[in-house]
């Protein structure tokens, strides 16, 4: 049976946009068997992005949203503009009859009506496959220690605290540069966009009944808006199995890269993992008081020699590997975030972002900038 073509159109020519041509190109170098892949179209609002990166990347054309979304060739589009418009250019994608499939980046949405609008969108289109831009859950030692995780080993979880960490909007010049990703939450702010890939994790591990308790944030510049968290930090609450902890999420913290750093504390035992390490995940048992080391490398299927399996992986690496799962459904370890996850993460995002303005409005005026042992 001839294999399905896919034919790709880009809604997006920005910073991310390049990181997945870059997954798409690399497919072949990993994996044999590849059904075909035609790059067609790219859309941007600014024509001169659009041109450039259809042109350096070799795509047929480059459209504006008008010609983009009425392009009859396009089968398969990636959604990977502003987080603000990934509601209107998937709703617009979905209204294509010829359309099997999205990649839609993360956050799916921005407001609770379009959470409730997506979801019937999808169920009055059950045929078209929509995977999130979740990468994270294809690394390798994330996916091994989810499988040791649900084998049980470690008990009924009791808390956990997850954190994702950078430092580069300590810099004027970088936060100059990415003014967009400083609207006020859920579009953007810490938790919208690196939070989101915690709560994923989160909800991976325990489960889509997370439940937000409430919210604090941190760092102020005045070139920030105050309603753009910086650094922001949730309590969370499982009604399933009565486990806590919390997620944090910065812009701000100096000298930590990008981080993000995983534990997870059990009834028998405990586990954890870093994006530091990511050739390996970590376990306790209490049976045996110990601390193991779980080797995962590159362990990728079907297995690949490119560069080699005992190549410590990299973030590009899980991105590369979830564009494979997009196009061929050929996994079994990873857990694929669907529409349904990505719309449980929004949940808390957006609760999120309702709990961070209740604690603007208690502390506002509580702090005395020129005697800080002072309380007002």
């Amino acid at each position: 049976m001839k294999q399905k073509k896919f034919v790709v159109g880009f809604i997006g020519a920005g910073g991310i946009a390049h990181s997945h041509i870059f997954s798409l190109n690399s497919l072949r170098n990993y994996y044999q068997n590849l059904p075909e892949i035609e790059l067609e179209s790219v859309c941007s609002v600014t024509e001169a992005h659009r041109e450039s990166f259809a042109a350096r990347y070799g795509f047929n054309k480059a459209q504006d949203q008008e010609a983009f979304f009425s392009n009859k060739k396009i089968n398969t589009v990636f959604i990977l503009g502003p987080n603000k418009v990934h509601y209107e250019h998937l709703k617009s994608a979905i209204n294509n009859a010829q359309l099997t499939q999205v990649y839609l980046e993360k956050p799916v949405c921005s407001t609770v009506e379009e959470e409730v609008k997506i979801a019937e969108m999808v169920r009055d289109h059950p045929e078209i496959k929509i995977q999130v831009g979740f990468q994270y859950l294809f690394s390798t030692n994330i996916r091994e220690a989810l499988i040791f995780w649900k084998s049980g080993k470690l008990g009924r979880p009791v808390h956990f605290d997850i954190k994702y960490y950078h430092g580069d909007y300590l810099q004027l010049s970088y936060r100059s540069k990415r003014t967009n990703r400083l609207t006020p939450a859920p579009d953007g702010g810490a938790m919208a966009d690196l939070g989101s890939h915690a709560i994923s994790l989160l909800l991976a591990f325990l489960g889509d009944k997370i439940q937000i308790i409430n919210a604090i944030q941190a760092g102020n510049f005045d070139d920030v808006p105050a309603d753009s968290d910086l650094f922001s930090l949730i309590n969370l609450f499982d009604p399933v199995t009565n486990a806590a902890g919390t997620i944090a999420a910065s812009r701000v913290s100096s000298g930590t890269g990008d981080l993000i750093a995983f534990e997870l504390y059990g009834e028998r035992g405990s586990i954890k993992f870093s994006t530091h390490n990511p050739g390996y995940f970590e376990y306790y048992l209490e049976e045996t008081g110990e601390w193991c080391r779980h080797l995962t490398g590159s362990d990728y299927r079907p297995s690949s020699n490119f560069p080699s399996v005992h190549v410590p992986p990299g973030w590009l690496r899980s991105m590369v590997h979830a564009h494979y799962v997009f196009f061929t459904g050929n996994e079994t370890k990873s857990l694929i975030p669907g529409i349904a996850h990505g719309l449980a993460v929004q949940r808390i995002v957006r609760q999120t972002a309702g709990h961070l303005s209740d604690f603007r409005q208690r502390t506002s005026g509580l702090y005395n900038a020129k005697n800080p042992d002072i309380l007002l």
